[in-house]
């Protein structure tokens, strides 16, 4: 029963954190801010842009992975973490020809600080919490 939890928890994450990233960039391409996903010609500052909430929403999926695991939820931020990772390579690799090649290497070396910020914020927050119960 455990691991399915551990599964779960694992999924949620990413669910969280894929369905922000394209949901913004649908919003963004809506607003005319972004050109449509499907012509995928980004400038610089639209790639900026992408970088930072996508890396927000990767600390937010790692803190939802993180709160919903079993046990040890630092390891499953990291397990997230290592699925970023691989599947960044995968697109840094497929997309390589296609635009700025700082954008995918970015996300490839960011991958894991991101997962690790967002289970560690949760750990903060536990351990504030728990200083904060103990005062009282």
């Amino acid at each position: 029963m455990k691991i399915w939890k551990s599964i779960l928890a694992i999924v949620a994450g990413i669910v969280v954190s894929v369905v922000l990233s394209v949901g913004t960039d649908l919003i963004l391409a809506s607003l005319h801010v972004f050109p449509p996903t499907s012509t995928g010609v980004y400038v610089t500052w639209m790639l900026a842009v992408a970088f930072f909430y996508r890396s927000l929403y990767g600390v937010l999926g790692a803190y939802t992975t993180a709160a919903l695991a079993p046990a040890k939820p630092m390891n499953h931020a990291t397990i997230l973490g290592f699925l970023g990772l691989l599947v960044n390579i995968v697109g840094a690799i497929t997309m390589w020809d296609k635009g700025a090649h700082w954008y995918p290497l970015l996300l490839v070396i960011t991958a894991l600080p991101v997962a690790w910020s967002g289970g560690r914020i949760f750990i903060g927050r536990i351990k504030s919490k728990s200083v904060t119960q103990s005062a009282h």
